[in-house]
């Protein structure tokens, strides 16, 4: 009795363990990986997006925008891709795929200020490492000759002098990620834009799938969007945000 409660036990803990490393993020790209090239683009779909929801990454969301692509879902691969290059903006192939989609379904890139351009230069951690690094060049040329008891020089203070102005100059880039973050992409076909947040509200237009807009309030389950075409409420699960709140 004993050894077939231990054997139970031992095929389960089997199963737990294959469970669980089927569901990492790397199991989960190979699984969306050969379904991609197998044709099943809707498994691949599924696959790599659960991966990325595990471990957001560069490569796993343009994956996941081509396989979107494949399945005729323009505005969910458009998404995909916007941040696939939200992480990494020198992931060039992503790039190239929203180039090519954007010129295809004859859409718009979306509008950015200077901020939000510069911001689009270098990675989001990139930026957060910069600031942090240039503050502390500039605490630590100012105080680590007191501390040490040296005299303080011309290089010292010019480290400094350097160091706050990387700081100063980063600062915008921190601003354009924040804006940035409150652009988001139509992800259904004809999605309905209405005047109030209300199912039953006054239709204003509808959507493209992959038509740029930005977030200026939210309301319940309804998002206050502004495009180059008008301005008003849509459903939440009807546009995606380049950043998820």
């Amino acid at each position: 009795m004993k050894r077939r409660i231990t054997w139970l036990l031992l095929v389960v803990l089997l199963n737990c363990a294959e469970w669980a490393w089927g569901s990492t993020p790397d199991a989960l790209f190979r699984t969306g990986s050969e379904a991609y090239h197998g044709g099943d683009y809707a498994t691949a779909s599924s696959a790599f997006r659960q991966a990325a929801t595990l471990a957001p990454a560069a490569g796993t969301l343009q994956n996941l925008g081509n396989a979107e692509w494949e399945r005729g879902q323009i505005g969910t691969a458009i998404l995909s891709w916007e941040q696939s290059l939200w992480l990494n903006p020198f992931n060039d192939s992503a790039r190239t795929d929203l180039r090519f989609a954007r010129k295809t379904a004859q859409l718009e890139t979306p509008e950015l200020t200077w901020y939000e351009a510069v911001s689009s230069w270098l990675p989001l951690n990139w930026w957060s490492w910069i600031a942090a690094l240039s503050l502390w060049l500039v605490v630590g040329a100012g105080l680590l000759p007191g501390i040490f008891h040296v005299r303080k020089a011309t290089w010292h203070q010019a480290v400094a002098a350097f160091g706050l102005a990387v700081f100063l100059l980063s600062l915008p880039a921190h601003l354009g990620i924040h804006t940035r973050s409150q652009l988001g992409f139509a992800l259904k076909k004809d999605a309905p834009m209405r005047l109030t947040p209300t199912d039953e509200a006054q239709l204003i237009t509808r959507l493209s799938p992959g038509e740029p807009g930005r977030v200026q309030r939210i309301h319940g389950k309804y998002l206050l969007i502004r495009t180059n075409r008008a301005l008003g409420w849509v459903d939440k699960a009807e546009f995606g945000l380049l950043s998820p709140r």
